[in-house]
C-alpha cells in the first residue's frame, strides 16, 4: 500500500476510536448522573423529566456510534473497496470524457450516499425521535422532503459543480482562487434568497399576528437599534416539536423567524429573552465572523485541492486508478474529515465563547431571568441533557452547558440589582 494510503488509514482509526470513546465516555456519564437532578435545577425540572433527557441523549449517543462505524466503512468502501473506481467505470460508460462525464460521477456519488443515509434517517426519525415523543412528521412528508432535497440540491449542486470544473480545468494554477470567489458569490446569494425561495418549499411561513408578542418584539428591536424585513411564524410542528427562534436572510432581507412550537410553550418576556439572544448574535458580528472563518477555511481547503489535484500519490494511495478533477473533489470531501477532526474542539470552543456573549448582551436589554426561564423550559421541553461529560461537551458542543450558561446568567441578574 502507499504511504499516503497507510496514513489516511492511520488517521481513520484513530478518528474513529477516538470518536467511539468520545460517545461511550458521554453515555456513561449522562447515565450515572441519571438518577439526581443538579441542585441548581432541581426546583424547576422534575427527576422524570431529567431522567427523560438522559434516556433520549443515550439512545442518540448509542446511535451516533453506530453512525461512526457506518461512515468509517463507507469511506473505505469508496476508496480502498474500489467504489470510486466502479462508480468512474460506471459512467465511462455511458458517457464521453468531459463535463458530462465528470457531473454524472459527482451526482452518482451523491445519490449512493444519499440512499445509504436514508434508513438511518428513518431510524432516527421513526424510532428515535418517536419513542421520545418529538416527531410530528409524517411518511408522506418524510419521502416528499426528501425528494425536494434531491430536486434542489441537483438544480443548485450541478450547476455550481459543473463551474468549479470548468475553473479546475481551464483557469491554470490559480483555479482555485477563481473557484473560491465563485463560491463565495454562491453563498452570498444563496443567504439572500433563501429566506424568499427555499425555506417556504418546505415550511409554511405566516406573519406574526399576536399583536401584543409583536408590539414587544418591535420595542425590543427598537432599543437594540435593529431593523428586519418581518416577523415570520414557521409551521415548525408539522415536522417536529422541538422548538427554536433564528434570524435568516442579511441586509435588507433579514427575517425573524419564530417556530410556532416555541411561541406556544414560552411566555411572551421568556420569547423576548430568546430574541435578545439572537439579537446578540448579529449586533456582535458572531454571524460575519462565522461567515469569515467559513471562507478563509474553504479557501485553504480550495488551495490544498489544488496542491494534490496532480499528484500520482494522492490517487494511487486511495485506490482510484483514473485521475479526474471531479475524482480529486470526491476523494477531498472523504479525506478531509479525517484530518481536521482533532480541530473540531477549537471550532466549538469559539461558538460557545460566542454564546456567552450573545447571554450577556440579552441580560443588558431584557432581564437576566427570563432567559433563565426560557432556556431551563427549553432545556426541558427539548430533552437536552443537563449532565454532558465535559470533554465530549469540548469536543462537540456549540453551545456551553447549561449549568455553566445559567450560572453566569444568575452573576449577570445578581448584578443588576
Amino acid at each position: 500500500m502507499h504511504t499516503f494510503g497507510l496514513i489516511f488509514l492511520a488517521a481513520l482509526l484513530l478518528t474513529v476510536i477516538l470518536r467511539l470513546w468520545l460517545a461511550a465516555r458521554h453515555s456513561t456519564h449522562v447515565a450515572a448522573n441519571r438518577g439526581a437532578v443538579p441542585a441548581q435545577f432541581s426546583s424547576v425540572i422534575t427527576l422524570d423529566a431529567h431522567q427523560r433527557a438522559a434516556d433520549y441523549t443515550c439512545a442518540k449517543t448509542r446511535f451516533a456510534m453506530l453512525s461512526v462505524v457506518i461512515e468509517a466503512a463507507i469511506a473505505l468502501g469508496f476508496t480502498f473497496g474500489g467504489g470510486l473506481q466502479a462508480l468512474h467505470e460506471l459512467t465511462a460508460g455511458w458517457f464521453e470524457p468531459g463535463m458530462l462525464r465528470s457531473l454524472a460521477l459527482l451526482a452518482g456519488f451523491a445519490l449512493v450516499t444519499t440512499v445509504i443515509d436514508i434508513p438511518f434517517s428513518l431510524y432516527r426519525t421513526f424510532v428515535i425521535e418517536e419513542k421520545f415523543g418529538f416527531n410530528k412528521i409524517t411518511p408522506k412528508l418524510f419521502w416528499i422532503d426528501l425528494l425536494k432535497g434531491l430536486l434542489l440540491g441537483a438544480a443548485l449542486g450541478l450547476p455550481l459543480a459543473a463551474t468549479v470544473l470548468w475553473l479546475m480545468e481551464g483557469m491554470g494554477n490559480l483555479w482555485w482562487l477563481y473557484a473560491w470567489l465563485t463560491w463565495m458569490a454562491f453563498n452570498i446569494v444563496m443567504l439572500a434568497v433563501y429566506p424568499t425561495w427555499i425555506a417556504p418549499l418546505f415550511n409554511k411561513f405566516s406573519p406574526l399576528t399576536d399583536a401584543a408578542m409583536k408590539e414587544r418584539v418591535e420595542r425590543l428591536l427598537d432599543r437594540c437599534g435593529f431593523k428586519v424585513k418581518g416577523l415570520m411564524v414557521m409551521d415548525g410542528s408539522r415536522r417536529s416539536s422541538h422548538g427554536n427562534a433564528y434570524f435568516t436572510g442579511f441586509g435588507k432581507t433579514k427575517r425573524i423567524v419564530f417556530f410556532d412550537t416555541l411561541l406556544s410553550r414560552l411566555e411572551p418576556q421568556e420569547v423576548e429573552a430568546v430574541l435578545a439572544h439572537e439579537l446578540g448574535h448579529f449586533k456582535l458580528k458572531h454571524v460575519v465572523k462565522r461567515i469569515a472563518w467559513i471562507f478563509a477555511a474553504s479557501l485553504g481547503f480550495l488551495w490544498l485541492l489544488g496542491v494534490v489535484l496532480h499528484a500520482p500519490w494522492f490517487y494511487a494511495g486511495l485506490g482510484v486508478e483514473t485521475p479526474s478533477t471531479a475524482m480529486a473533489m470526491l476523494l477531498f470531501s472523504i479525506v478531509i474529515p479525517v484530518f481536521t477532526f482533532l480541530f473540531q474542539p477549537f471550532s466549538a470552543m469559539y461558538s460557545r465563547k460566542h454564546e456567552f456573549e450573545a447571554d450577556a448582551f440579552a441580560a443588558q436589554y431584557t432581564p437576566a431571568s427570563d432567559l433563565i426561564a426560557a432556556l431551563v423550559k427549553l432545556y426541558k421541553d427539548n430533552a437536552s441533557t443537563l449532565t454532558p461529560d465535559p470533554l465530549h461537551s469540548a469536543f462537540y458542543d456549540s453551545h456551553p452547558p447549561a449549568t455553566l450558561r445559567i450560572a453566569r446568567l444568575q452573576q449577570a441578574a445578581a448584578g443588576a440589582h
